[in-house]
């Protein structure tokens, strides 16, 4: 039995582990799904005020996420989604984590890595500067567009309906297309030479349009430490919904069985 710490990413809360937690805990694993700070309240309340989330930041996040894992009788096998990817590797790169499994994974700092369906994707956030200063969010179109563009048109509305929110524009556009042309260290920055990281996968979806396997890849190999563990692995036609996507088990199995192969005390 292991400790598992599920981390969710932008646009949607915890909500989104809903199938993963007692797919999980059935196996004997104790599971946690922290929110982000304003995050810890359901989907319809943030939809109805988003205001909570609006100014959140980064290093916020980190502290609350180190705060409950440094809480733990044991170090947990962390599993990041999109922007959860990218909080898993700088959890990462703190010494957090027994193994770390992010999936469609928002990059690093350094990823210089930007495909067409990626802008696209991001262009609803980027397409007004006040959206910075705010919480802002997708239409069902596009959010159909950039999350999932494998469902027919009623799931994907259906899973909008469940699941989406706003997220901080600010996250958009302090860590996104434009992070890599700012000077200086960014909030999103980790050390690709840690040696002392443990071990890490990378899981993509061949159909991801937000966070393609492209962005991924590059992600993954920037990691160069002597005698640690990187890996990638590609699902083929799977979207950024791939965590609840017909098919989620599969994903869910190869998350846990490389990291509890992998993971160290």
């Amino acid at each position: 039995m292991s400790t598992i710490v599920l981390v969710h990413g932008l646009w949607v809360t915890p909500r989104s582990w809903e199938q993963w937690v007692p797919y999980y805990e059935a196996r004997g694993h104790t599971v946690l799904t922290p929110a982000y700070p304003g995050f810890e309240v359901e989907v319809e309340a943030l939809r109805a005020d988003p205001t909570p989330i609006a100014t959140v930041t980064v290093p916020e996040t980190i502290a609350h996420l180190e705060k409950v894992i440094t809480s733990l009788p044991e170090k947990p096998i962390i599993i990041g989604h999109s922007f959860g990817g990218t909080l898993t590797q700088l959890l990462l790169d703190r010494g957090h984590g027994a193994a770390g499994v992010v999936i469609d994974s928002a990059p690093t700092e350094g990823i210089r890595v930007t495909p067409p369906s990626q802008i696209k994707s991001l262009f609803p956030i980027l397409d007004n500067p006040a959206k910075r200063h705010r919480a802002a969010g997708f239409t069902p179109e596009q959010f159909h567009y950039a999350f999932t563009n494998t469902l027919s048109d009623s799931d994907a509305l259906a899973a909008y309906e469940r699941y989406a929110i706003p997220a901080p524009g600010n996250w958009v556009w302090a860590y996104g297309l434009i992070a890599n042309f700012k000077p200086g260290r960014q909030e999103t920055w980790v050390d690709y030479h840690n040696a002392g990281r443990a071990p890490l996968l990378f899981i993509a979806g061949g159909a991801d349009h937000i966070m393609p396997p492209s962005v991924n890849k590059s992600n993954a190999h920037h990691y160069k430490a002597p005698g640690t563990v990187t890996e990638y692995h590609e699902f083929p036609g799977r979207s950024h919904w791939t965590c609840a996507e017909p098919g989620w088990e599969q994903v869910a199995d190869k998350a846990l069985e490389w990291a509890l192969a992998h993971a160290r005390p």
